[in-house]
């Protein structure tokens, strides 16, 4: 199943991507599971076909949302794969697991505006294409073996972010508003390729600027999730990022940063691609 979040004639809802339409959720069925995050929770997520009414929408008529609106955590895993670090006059060892989280409102749906960061910080405005995996079910303490049991399904994600602020604060860096996307929608599990096949494409105004596939990551998905567990709770619909490959503009020279107008686009295979383009910098 391809599950959507979005909004339609001024009702925040989801369902099934069928093709180019949609089949929302019934009405009834909404009030007792209001959002995908909730369907996740109740443990539902295997029922939701008989869930959506069988009259489609079309998918250019609703506005997406991101998958799963306002997970609990996005956690991201950084240098998770053989590169230089993306930013000036910084060293980084990558024998350890890195990881750094993201606010909800740092990310913005397929198609829809990246915020241009103000001033001196736009300067370094990076591009990052990493494949997500969202939550299913609850877990804490997991193994690696038992790991992918919990992952409900995948998404693309562009884990944007100002490099000279990472200088300081990676948290900053990584956090300015409106600076990274994910989605157009999660891809159930069931459905995709295993990660380790899952070919990842970031291109920037048409051309390939990230080219790799899951099987690259130094640290791969089920170590990321029992070592992440082993700190927190997980929870249905939480995100993981699970890092980017080299190519990003902040490792090139000379550096390839996005501009107003600039179209990014993170293609996962068996998942689908997101698209975003890059607004002019608004005070």
């Amino acid at each position: 199943m391809k599950i959507a979040s979005f909004i339609y004639k001024g009702r925040s809802l989801y369902g099934l991507v069928e093709g180019d339409t949609l089949r929302p959720v019934s009405g009834s069925k909404l009030e007792d599971f209001p959002t995908l995050r909730a369907l996740l929770d109740a443990g539902k997520l295997a029922d939701l076909p008989s869930f959506c009414t069988p009259t489609s929408v079309p998918l250019a008529s609703v506005k997406l949302l991101p998958p799963v609106p306002h997970p609990s955590k996005v956690l991201c895993a950084g240098l998770n794969y053989k590169k230089p670090y993306p930013v000036a006059g910084a060293t980084f060892e990558a024998s350890d697991i890195v990881i750094f989280g993201r606010h909800d409102d740092s990310f913005v749906a397929h198609g829809q505006a990246l915020e241009m960061p103000v001033g001196e910080a736009g300067l370094s405005y990076d591009f990052e294409g990493e494949i997500a995996a969202v939550i299913g079910t609850r877990c804490r303490h997991v193994t690696p073996e038992a790991a992918l049991k919990h992952v409900a399904g995948y998404a693309c994600i562009n884990e944007g972010s100002v490099r000279s602020w990472q200088k300081h604060s990676i948290h900053a860096g990584k956090n300015f508003h409106a600076s990274g996307a994910w989605g157009p929608w999660m891809a159930t599990a069931d459905e995709t390729a295993p990660i380790e096949e899952m070919r990842l494409v970031t291109r920037v105004n048409g051309t390939v600027m990230q080219e790799t596939t899951g099987a690259e990551m130094i640290h791969d998905l089920p170590k990321l999730i029992s070592y992440l567990s082993n700190i927190t709770q997980l929870n249905p619909g939480d995100v993981i990022a699970t890092g980017s490959p080299d190519g990003t503009g902040g490792s090139r020279t000379p550096p390839a940063f996005l501009k107003p107008d600039d179209v990014v686009e993170v293609e996962v295979s068996t998942v689908g691609t997101l698209r975003n383009y890059v607004a002019h910098p608004q005070i």
